[in-house]
């Protein structure tokens, strides 16, 4: 079984869903924009076919710098092929972790298929359902939306209605108020849990470059209010500072997010002491093959380790987890989005949730994504 073919290009949609200067995404009812999300697609000799979509993927690198290594190359050595991919992300500066993302799923999409499993089966099956915390948007200036902390907390009620049986906020973030403020943040997490309850868990993800006591502050402040964990308060660049949060605050401290190194970065935050929770995603760490490293290194610690983000890739990983990854980041939500309708090029979502609020595992061979294909081919941009 060998790669004949790799293609990538961009989908082209219409989306209501824009970014601010500093990069956060909202949602603009009155801005319907032209937008597009990388695709790519590895075909095999036999007929076999991966694919992967959006997830910031670059698509030059995909078509002009990963597609041609791929040819001749047998997909089942998937680990081979990551291990080449990731050295060669040293002398390519655009060939970010997400990309090598795509490439992943897309191998790994291919093995399910040939093998008639899901993917979380290939990876050592322990769970086929997971459950999910609603994951809401940054704050916003709406109306209707999520302007104040009573709207987190009306918003919050409904979608414990729904099943949720855990809730993360994200709070206001420049551009949309003048300067970070955690009192503010404070506000809305309070004005949550009086709405939920105290059996509703609650996590919070704030502004990402607090100072250390603005950070202790949220810290302290969230345990009066039970919250399960914060995460990524300040710049993850600095262990230092986490390490030292960690040791002030008895609320648990979740990391690293975002901080590039992959696996290797966990490790050292690992022995720093520097969280309490680990942190890692399909997206962020490039891909299921790196990510399930970062499940392996937590387990050899006794740690938990939260996966996120609402990829296809963290489902499979989740079903394979024999640690907590006690929950899936669903979202993001907001009051005036339907989650539950698929993007133009899927005709189902992956990640519907039960009454009970779980996710259940894929179970059709491969990843499990349905695609509309012809929606594909008529959108797609060269």
């Amino acid at each position: 079984m060998k790669i004949v073919k790799a293609e990538a290009f961009n989908i082209h949609f219409k989306s209501n869903m824009v970014r601010d200067k500093e990069g956060h995404s909202h949602f603009a009812p009155d801005k319907e924009h032209d937008a597009k999300a990388g695709f790519f697609r590895i075909t095999c000799d036999d007929g076999t076919v991966g694919c992967a979509v959006g997830g910031n993927m670059n698509v030059d690198i995909l078509k002009n710098v990963v597609g041609p290594a791929l040819i001749g190359q047998d997909p089942f050595f998937h680990e081979q092929i990551w291990q080449r991919m990731r050295t060669w992300q040293r002398l390519h500066s655009t060939f970010t972790d997400r990309t090598l993302c795509a490439l992943d799923l897309a191998l790994w999409d291919i093995c399910g298929k040939k093998c008639g499993q899901p993917v979380y089966k290939l990876l050592g099956a322990y769970r086929d359902k997971v459950p999910a915390y609603g994951s809401i948007m940054v704050g916003d200036d709406l109306p209707g939306g999520l302007d104040t902390p009573q709207a987190y907390a009306d918003f919050a009620a409904k979608l414990v209605k729904k099943g949720y049986k855990a809730i993360k906020l994200h709070t206001w973030m420049p551009p949309i108020i003048p300067e970070p403020d955690p009192k503010m943040d404070i506000a809305a997490c309070a004005a949550v849990r009086e709405a939920v309850g105290p059996d509703i868990e609650l996590m919070l993800d704030p502004y990402h470059d607090y100072s250390r006591q603005e950070a202790l502050y949220l810290a302290k402040e969230l345990e009066k209010l039970n919250f399960l964990w914060m995460e990524e308060p300040m710049d993850e660049h600095s262990m230092s500072s986490y390490k030292w949060l960690t040791e002030q605050a008895d609320l648990q401290i979740c990391g690293p997010e975002t901080m590039e190194g992959k696996n290797c970065t966990r490790a050292e935050w690992i022995v720093a002491g520097a969280s309490d929770i680990g942190r890692a995603g399909s997206e962020v760490t490039g891909g299921i093959t790196s990510l399930m490293k970062s499940v392996h290194l937590y387990e050899s610690f006794g740690m938990s380790l939260e996966l996120h983000g609402n990829t296809i890739g963290n489902i499979h990983v989740l079903g394979a987890m024999p640690i907590a990854g006690k929950y899936y980041e669903r979202g993001l939500l907001h009051p005036m989005i339907d989650y539950d309708k698929p993007k133009p090029w899927f005709t189902e979502i992956y990640d519907p949730m039960d009454s009970d609020g779980f996710i259940h595992m894929p179970t059709e061979p491969g990843l499990g994504l349905h695609f509309d294909f012809d929606y594909i081919e008529n959108n797609k941009v060269d």
